[in-house]
């Protein structure tokens, strides 16, 4: 195959526009908690979200979430480029619905937990975190 230099022109051309031009998010937050809720109500109450008000750097920032008797709960970043920060599963035998772990955040931004419950009710919290060093390039 033979490509002119107006051909070629064009190609590198797309190339850098396709590199440079931001991708809108895969996925938002309403659209993750619908998906993991099946797009039943959410109440509040019954879930204990705790992070740090100021977080100097983004790369770490502790979290531990609290839901007792849940069956499950689910942990986002709303301002991240992919919010999922993952899904925290309970058996009949665990001996508390609790999680903690550290997750990167690429500036300041809510965190929201959303708990599944035994009863198949769905509960919701969310902390603002305010962070000084992002963590995700920022």
């Amino acid at each position: 195959m033979k490509l002119t230099r107006r051909e070629t022109l064009f190609i590198g051309m797309g190339a850098v526009v396709a590199a440079t031009v931001p991708l809108p998010a895969l996925a938002s937050v309403e659209d993750a908690v619908a998906a993991f809720t099946g797009g039943a109500d959410v109440g509040s109450g019954g879930i204990t979200l705790s992070t740090p008000e100021i977080a100097e750097n983004g790369n770490t920032v502790p979290v531990e979430v609290s839901a007792p008797g849940a069956v499950s709960i689910m942990l986002l970043a709303a301002g991240n480029p992919n919010p999922d920060v993952g899904t925290f599963n309970f058996g009949p035998l665990a001996a508390s619905q609790t999680a903690s772990t550290r997750i990167r955040l690429a500036g300041t931004q809510d965190v929201v937990a959303v708990a599944k419950m035994a009863d198949g009710s769905f509960v919701r919290t969310a902390n603002e975190v305010k962070v000084t060093i992002g963590g995700c390039g920022g």
